[in-house]
């Protein structure tokens, strides 16, 4: 058998027990990234596998990359729904908040392994971030949902604190190995590594929307690769120039992930993908190039400079961050708890042992340490700790799952499966009777895994699964049709969409929970023709009813109201 025969089978065998090792995770509620360590150091050279592996300048570039992936998977996957509540606190915490951690965990180290400042600083610079991925898969399979406003703090602060963790590493790494000076050449790196990122990150993402749906490629497996391209492009370019590839990557993804693209369900499905694949082949990696019996010998310097990490520099770190925002001790307590590392600290590490930096196999071993004990120490109480907290809520209902349209050019639409709840608001009623804003189509029912072509009187029954297509501007109102009674779900305010001139005024009041004066038998176009009158039934003339606004678009020859205009008034609106 061939060298490379054998490499395949290990990569193999080592990727499946890496699929299955993060089943168990959720089961055992520790993060995935601590199994697939375990999985790499049972692989390695002191385990039963007995893989001899210490090329620590390959381990930085296939780390480098997987980094790359995760953090442009990250930007995809956030909204900038959750950026608007929370990206004032998060970038505090993301770059002060950090700071502060580094200097704190700096500072104990040095006086803790008897080293020099500087040395100190390092480590502390190398541990100072957080791991989103890692804190989400075990609040998310442990069942407990935090309040919307913590999530995006947690979830933004995690995703764009990388960055100043790997400046604060290298600005370390250079004033020990080539002299630098404390001070505005340092201050100077920072903000050049920090705009640049911005700059370019914000300019990539850009530039790839106008390509991506424009370049009408022939086969749809293109597409995600051409992302991925766009992903790499923009760390290469980015770092030539001078700028923090990282954060640039995130930006990318961040841009990318909330407009609409070409294949776009396809391109997600793809990147996440490419995130797991990234993480499990990172952390066996890296699993294989440490020695355990090197992590016991630094297990007792480990175990308090990762008491220190923990229980005083991120608190403090998060306690001074969040000052100026007034935040509730118990969401600070817990932010303060939610500080699991994962891959980059790990990442980090290996830059001292490529530049041949004094005491870098000590700082590696101890930060290996520090990232199991902090994923197995907090990630294991992180559910107990927010219930215990109250910080828990009501899960929000399943969102509705969003079908692909296999098209390889930009459609204006979407396809998706509402489940009919017994409480929903659809449920029980006739689909000609639930008010769909005009251009939603329910194209079929699947019930009882049995296909039903939807006809105006077909009732809707719980549990089945209404397959609706429609354009995005009105899937916020469809989401509220199809809502439970109880759901939490806002309605589009002071945004006018199409309503159906035969829609009856009852069902309006039923479906949109508004109070009308008016006789709820009649339809829309006979309450406007009354309002107005016949003479004065024309294109743009606007009729209020309750909070409803209503604006003629079309009539036909005979002066009969072909599409109307619903707009929901704000209070504000209402009552001017």
């Amino acid at each position: 058998m061939f060298m490379v025969d054998r490499l395949i089978l290990v990569c193999g065998v080592l990727l499946l027990l890496g699929i299955a090792s993060n089943k168990l995770s959720s089961r055992w509620g520790i993060p995935g990234l601590v199994l697939f360590l375990l999985l790499g150091m049972l692989a390695g050279s002191e385990g039963i596998g007995g893989i001899e592996f210490e090329n620590y300048e390959l381990a930085h570039g296939i780390g480098t990359v997987a980094l790359v992936m995760i953090l442009f998977d990250g930007g995809l996957s956030t909204r900038f729904s959750a950026i608007r509540v929370a990206w004032k606190s998060s970038i505090v915490l993301a770059t002060v908040g950090v700071f502060i951690t580094a200097a704190i965990t700096g500072l104990a180290t040095s006086w803790i392994l008897e080293i020099t400042l500087m040395e100190g600083l390092l480590l502390g610079a190398i541990v100072s971030s957080t791991d989103a991925a890692a804190v989400f898969s075990i609040l998310r399979s442990g069942g407990v949902s935090l309040r919307k406003h913590l999530v995006s703090i947690l979830e933004l602060e995690s995703g764009s604190n990388d960055p100043m963790a790997i400046f604060l590493t290298v600005g370390c790494i250079e004033v020990l190995a080539h002299k630098m000076p404390i001070g505005i050449e340092l201050f100077g790196l920072f903000a050049s590594q920090m705009l640049i990122g911005t700059a370019f990150g914000l300019g990539m993402g850009r530039l790839a929307i106008l390509i991506i749906n424009r370049i009408e490629l022939d086969t749809a497996g293109l597409y995600p690769i051409l992302v991925s391209t766009f992903c790499l492009l923009t760390f290469g370019v980015t770092t030539q120039c001078g700028g923090s590839g990282f954060l640039a990557v995130y930006l990318t993804g961040l841009i990318l992930g909330n407009n609409r693209l070409v294949f776009q369900r396809g391109i997600r499905l793809f990147h996440d993908a490419s995130a797991w694949l990234s993480q499990i082949v990172m952390f066996v990696m890296l699993g294989i190039l440490s020695f355990p019996s090197r992590l016991l010998e630094v297990g007792w310097k480990g175990l308090l400079i990762g008491c220190v990490l923990m229980l005083i520099a991120r608190p403090v770190a998060i306690m001074l961050s969040l000052a100026p925002f007034r935040f509730p001790w118990r969401e600070q307590l817990f932010i303060s708890w939610v500080g699991l590392k994962g891959a980059v600290p790990i990442v980090l590490a290996t830059f001292p042992l490529m530049l041949g930096t004094p005491r870098a196999s000590l700082f590696f071993d101890i930060v290996f340490f520090i990232v199991v004990l902090s994923a197995v120490l907090q990630g294991s109480t992180l559910r107990l700790a927010a219930q215990w907290l109250g910080l828990t809520t009501t899960p929000d209902p399943v969102p509705p799952v969003t079908l692909e349209i296999s098209s390889l050019r930009n459609v204006e639409g979407d396809i998706v499966d509402y489940l009919v709840s017994e409480d929903s608001r659809a449920a029980g009623h006739m689909v000609k009777d639930l008010a769909l804003p005009e251009g939603v189509v329910i194209a079929t029912l699947v019930r009882n895994e049995q296909l039903i072509p939807p006809q105006g009187k077909t009732v809707l029954l719980p549990s089945d699964h209404a397959i609706v297509v429609l354009r995005p501007e009105r899937r916020a109102i469809v989401n509220y049709i199809f809502a439970s009674h109880d759901a939490v779900v806002e309605i589009p305010k002071a945004f006018e969409f199409p309503m159906r001139p035969t829609t009856t005024l009852r069902e309006l009041t039923e479906f949109y929970g508004v109070a009308l004066d008016e006789p709820l038998d009649i339809t829309l176009e006979e309450a406007l023709k009354k309002a107005l009158g016949i003479e004065h039934v024309l294109p743009g003339n606007v009729v209020q009813l309750g909070p409803l606004s209503f604006r003629i678009r079309s009539i036909d020859r005979t002066g009969g109201i072909e599409a109307v205009g619903m707009t929901i008034q704000t209070e504000e609106q209402s009552n001017s």
